[in-house]
């Protein structure tokens, strides 16, 4: 469906069109109109698939001018999701005029707050920040016409709950709310109930959960052998513009180390960086200044950076939505993408259940040989070479000692020498990467239980990266462990949960709307 189908006025329609969209993607033709006609929307579709221009550009449309207050306010689990969202909007709402801002922890609390003395139309936060600002009286949601709650399944599994009901108990009675989540557990439904009018839910689900446009392979290797496989693999694929995803945060810096050394231009983000260098980073990376970006999980949601051509998971998520969330920086808007999954011996259950629930073969690649490693190195350098003819502008002040070098040696040699001086063998650089603790082996009761998720990053998941932008909240994290916890995390993880609540909502007032 194209976009000026969709009710949508002029300067929406100019800046989708310079935002090169051209085709509106199902949760977008399904939701706008319904926003539009300003009812409540459950929209529930996987990370990827246009959920912020799905809600942003009918919020947008319906701002008021020249109010001098908050129209709108955006709830994101994370600091990364919540900057990329305001990044979206700004772009989508340039020819409008609209003003939007956001608020994120671990960043200057008195700047944002005498950014929003000048209120913006609307506002995008992390819950901790946002609840930050209600106390402190610094912003004032009491012309609050649209409430978003993005991601809202990760805000759940991050504890966040409450402070997303303090929040919304802080915007008028009256007004529109519109959530989007991969999946739809209990918890999504009762804030749905509690806080949402007869909203309609539309869901949107492709043949597979993962990309048809994303070619998916596994390397299965030893530990020790991971890290040559892989430069190799880089030398043989030369991938564009990558990402690279590492379990925990030392295994992000000593991949990102190992790769520096080697001579790729890589950079690494995780929960333990400032924000000032994390942003930093991803600047580089969307600008294309880096050629790899080496993460953990935090990177896996919300990362919208147009070209990546190749993922590579260094280590096997152990859940498999992990790995859908992941490889799903690549093969974006209709363009082609490849992942690699390195795995062990005792994590082929983990490929399977990966397998089972993207509904998708994932298929064995071989290991590069030295050879076909050293193959592709030497096509680089030829490029390279080709490339310093072609934007040489004069070399004839060269050309006496290139004489010279000729009668001295044969021209053969004198190629094949520079050839040799910019073809620079990785595996020339020793790198040893720390062992991690090997994932519970499935077949011997290690598999899909409680403490699958706990063990993502270091066997501390929920303190770490996955607080984004609130971890300064310290009273907040024993508290937020109870309440996970309690949170019946398995209510959207299983299929036969899954249609439990879609029966629910089919009883109740929930109109569902299925592609």
């Amino acid at each position: 469906m194209k976009f000026d189908e969709l009710n949508l006025n002029s300067e929406i329609l100019q800046s989708i069109k310079r935002a090169g969209f051209e085709e509106a993607t199902p949760i977008q033709a399904q939701t706008i109109p319904l926003v539009l006609e300003g009812k409540d929307v459950i929209g529930q579709a996987q990370t990827g698939t246009g959920k912020t221009a799905a809600f942003g550009l009918p919020v947008l449309q319906e701002l008021k001018p020249n109010t001098g207050k908050v129209q709108a306010i955006v709830i994101s689990p994370t600091r990364e999701l919540a900057i990329q969202t305001q990044e979206e909007l700004y772009r989508l709402g340039r020819d409008n005029k609209a003003r939007v801002q956001v608020v994120y922890g671990g960043s200057d609390i008195s700047r944002q707050i005498r950014s929003l003395k000048q209120a913006p139309d609307i506002l995008v936060g992390t819950p901790g920040r946002l609840l930050d600002h209600i106390k402190r009286r610094t912003v004032d949601l009491s012309q609050v016409q649209h409430v978003v709650l993005d991601e809202a399944d990760e805000m759940l599994d991050m504890g966040f709950v409450e402070d997303i009901e303090s929040i919304l108990s802080n915007v008028p009675s009256e007004h529109q709310t519109l959530l989007f989540s991969a999946t739809m557990p209990k918890p999504i439904m009762r804030i749905a109930e509690k806080f949402m009018q007869d909203p309609e839910i539309v869901q949107v689900k492709s043949k597979n959960l993962t990309a048809d446009k994303i070619e998916q392979y596994y390397i299965r290797c030893k530990e020790f052998e991971k890290f040559d496989i892989m430069t190799r693999l880089f030398d043989v694929q030369n991938p564009e513009l990558t990402v690279l995803f590492g379990r925990t945060k030392r295994r992000v810096d000593e991949l990102t180390k190992g790769l520096q050394m080697r001579g790729f231009n890589a950079e690494g983000i995780h929960g333990d960086l400032s924000q000032q260098k994390r942003m930093s980073v991803l600047r580089q990376f969307k600008a294309g200044k880096l050629d790899i970006l080496v993460a953990t999980d935090v990177a896996a949601r919300g990362l919208d950076v147009s070209g990546v051509t190749h993922v590579y998971n260094y280590d096997i998520p152990q859940d498999p939505e992990s790995y859908v969330h992941r490889i799903g920086r690549t093969g974006r808007a209709g363009k082609d993408g490849v992942s690699v999954t390195f795995v062990t011996g005792n994590e082929m259950s983990y490929l399977r259940s990966i397998e089972g629930l993207t509904k998708k073969k994932v298929l064995p690649l071989a290991p590069p040989s030295a050879e076909e490693a050293f193959k592709g190195q030497l096509d680089k350098s030829l490029d390279h070479i080709k490339s310093l003819l072609g934007n040489a502008k004069s070399l004839s002040k060269y050309e006496a000692s290139a004489e010279q070098l000729l009668t001295e040696y044969d021209a053969k040699e004198l190629v094949s020498a520079l050839l040799k001086e910019v073809t620079k063998d990785p595996s020339d650089v020793p790198v040893k990467i720390t062992s991690e603790r090997p994932l519970p082996n499935k077949n011997r009761g290690g598999g899909r239980g409680g403490n699958r998720r706990r063990n993502n990053n270091g066997g501390r998941r929920r303190n770490n990266d996955r607080r984004g932008g609130d971890r300064n909240r310290g009273g907040n994290r024993n508290r937020n462990n109870d309440r996970r916890k309690n949170n019946d995390r398995r209510g959207g993880n299983g299929n036969g949960n899954h249609k439990k609540n879609q029966n629910q909502s089919k009883s109740g007032n929930f109109t569902i709307r299925k592609k």
